[in-house]
């Protein structure tokens, strides 16, 4: 059976993708395989706050709990995805990173990424 470390290697293994973080969502680091430039333990710590406007703006618009959010930065692109109860995964990625076929893949393969955690 794969573990986090082999998910997180997976992931970061992709084309484009700079970091794969799998983080508690007090914002604490779980697991993480990065580029040397990236910080995961400070970077992991500034999720929560992003997430929880998020996380109210779907509940008071009545479409549920927040469950993938994808911010466009100047570099590049964060990707925040819930994957249980207690854990998220933040994929940080280049801006040439085929975005559409990793959202796809994060999406479609939810359940198994939520049966690591």
């Amino acid at each position: 059976m794969p573990t986090i470390r082999d998910l997180v290697a997976a992931i970061r293994d992709r084309e484009g993708v700079e970091a794969a973080v799998v983080l508690g969502r007090d914002g604490l680091l779980i697991d993480s395989l990065t580029v040397p430039a990236v910080d995961a333990e400070h970077v992991a710590a500034h999720v929560p706050p992003v997430l929880l406007a998020a996380e109210e703006l779907g509940l008071s618009s009545h479409h549920g709990a927040l469950q993938l959010a994808v911010l466009e930065h100047e570099r590049g692109f964060a990707i925040v995805a819930s994957v249980s109860a207690d854990a998220l995964l933040l994929v940080l990625a280049h801006p040439t990173v085929n975005l559409a076929q990793l959202l796809y893949e994060l999406r479609r393969n939810r359940a198994n990424i939520a049966a690591l955690v």
